[in-house]
């Protein structure tokens, strides 16, 4: 029976069960990875700082501080690094995600020396930063817990934030599974793909959300991103 791709669903992910262990959740990370690498997942998030960058918007006398919630096995912050690397930009990086076994297998990843790995509910967390980002993480929400993540990072988020998350799309519904069978990708991960996209979104479901949260709808830009992103960018008036 084909998925009602029409609204979001609330179907559970098996990579957000309670009994996972370390082997399967780093197994399944590690694959996700992968699929960041092959469908250019990153460059979003790497565009939005560029435009600071561009926009004069970054610290001029510290460093960047950039709170990624939901940090998974932390490629997405270790792009970020290399990024900041490059470009001789000084930063503060920072993973906050709510399984301990994240950190753990982000901590064992070469590179991720210089990258601080906090276990917590976002929350629950104290701390600011003047960029938060956050990349395939608002799926794994309600739409409640989306309006509140929103309204979170308009209070958290100095400069601005920044969601990189999946499109609902029946293209890209029906493609994965073939996609993760032939990359012989975590039984997880196979399960789990069509079901993120099923939980996603559509622009209008990120209008709704937007204007739930409180936050005026023309402060927030959603862009499409190839294949299948859709980002939304909020630059605060500097």
């Amino acid at each position: 029976m084909a998925r009602d791709l029409s609204r979001r669903s609330n179907e559970p992910e098996l990579m957000d069960g309670e009994d996972v262990d370390y082997e399967t959740l780093r197994g399944c990370l590690q694959d996700l990875a992968r699929v960041n690498v092959l469908s250019l997942g990153h460059r979003p998030t790497l565009a939005l700082l560029d435009t600071l960058r561009h926009g004069g918007r970054l610290p001029a006398d510290r460093p960047l501080a950039v709170l990624d919630v939901g940090s998974g096995y932390g490629d997405l912050l270790r792009a970020v690094d290399r990024w900041a690397a490059r470009r001789g930009v000084p930063v503060r990086l920072t993973g906050l995600d709510l399984s301990p076994w994240s950190a753990r297998a982000a901590c064992e990843v070469p590179g991720s020396d210089t990258i601080r790995w906090e276990t917590g509910d976002v929350f629950d967390y104290a701390g600011r930063a003047d960029v938060v980002v956050s990349s395939l993480f608002t799926h794994h929400l309600d739409d409640a817990l989306v309006t509140r993540f929103l309204r979170w990072m308009e209070d958290r988020a100095s400069v601005g934030w920044f969601i990189n998350d999946l499109h609902r799309h029946r293209l890209s519904h029906a493609a994965f599974g073939p996609l993760a069978a032939a990359l012989r990708m975590h039984p997880f991960v196979r399960h789990d793909g069509p079901v993120s996209i099923a939980r996603a979104f559509v622009p209008e479901d990120w209008r709704r959300l937007i204007h739930a949260a409180g936050i005026p709808s023309g402060e927030v830009r959603i862009q499409r991103w190839f294949p299948f992103r859709l980002c939304l960018s909020r630059i605060k008036a500097g």
